[in-house]
């Protein structure tokens, strides 16, 4: 069946109970991980554009996914990434994975990307996409994204390790990363470039005999 993935707006409120019972039954399932949302805030994030959401043609929904600002757009958190069980292993949460980081990048483009996960198909999913799995101090300090992982049936193991770890694994994506450059690359780049050219003058030296 043909799934549409695309950013949900105002027009996909009706969506909203629909998507808490995923989370919920995605959390259930895990027994990790996932923290709880209300139909509330689904809405806002569907009336900011801040969310994706995948409708099969039948009009059923399929997944969802939505982001989160930090740090004064310091960090934006891609989260809530559900898909429903008749679709899963179709390829369907990868797409939605990078519809989510496309619209992260766009409204973003200079914040860095995490996401906190216990599921191995998302990690796998986000180092395809050039996140590095990083400790809970690289990500924001934002008191208030942890306090939304109150939900979390593991948020006691997050208290008493005063915020720094707990089950899942922080994943980041800073896009200084693509424009960064190693001067030593370049360097050692010229020095092969230059000890080729050596090499290859004594052979042309030796091909302008030869035809002499």
């Amino acid at each position: 069946m043909k799934v549409d993935v695309i950013v949900a707006d105002e027009s996909h409120l009706d969506y909203a109970e629909k998507v808490c019972e995923l989370i919920y039954i995605s959390a259930q399932e895990r027994g990790t991980g996932i923290a709880k949302r209300t139909p509330e805030y689904i809405k806002e994030k569907m009336r900011d554009g801040k969310a994706v959401i995948a409708i099969a043609e039948d009009g059923t929904l399929a997944g969802y996914s939505y982001i989160e600002t930090w740090g004064h757009t310091k960090f934006v958190a891609n989260s809530g990434l559900i898909v429903a069980h008749e679709y899963r292993k179709t390829g369907l949460a990868r797409r939605i994975k990078h519809m989510t980081f496309e619209l992260s990048r766009k409204m973003f483009p200079y914040a860095k990307i995490f996401s906190i996960t216990t599921g191995l198909a998302v990690m796998k999913i986000n180092t395809e996409m050039g996140f590095k799995p990083v400790t809970f101090s690289e990500l924001t300090d934002d008191k208030e994204f942890w306090a939304g992982c109150e939900g979390c049936k593991n948020f006691d193991i997050l208290e008493r390790n005063d915020r720094k770890l707990c089950l899942c694994t922080g994943l980041l994506y800073d896009p200084k990363w693509e424009t960064e450059k190693k001067p030593e690359h370049k360097e050692n780049t010229n020095i092969i470039a230059k000890v080729g050219k050596g090499i290859a003058r004594p052979f042309k030296a030796m091909g302008k005999k030869l035809k002499g």
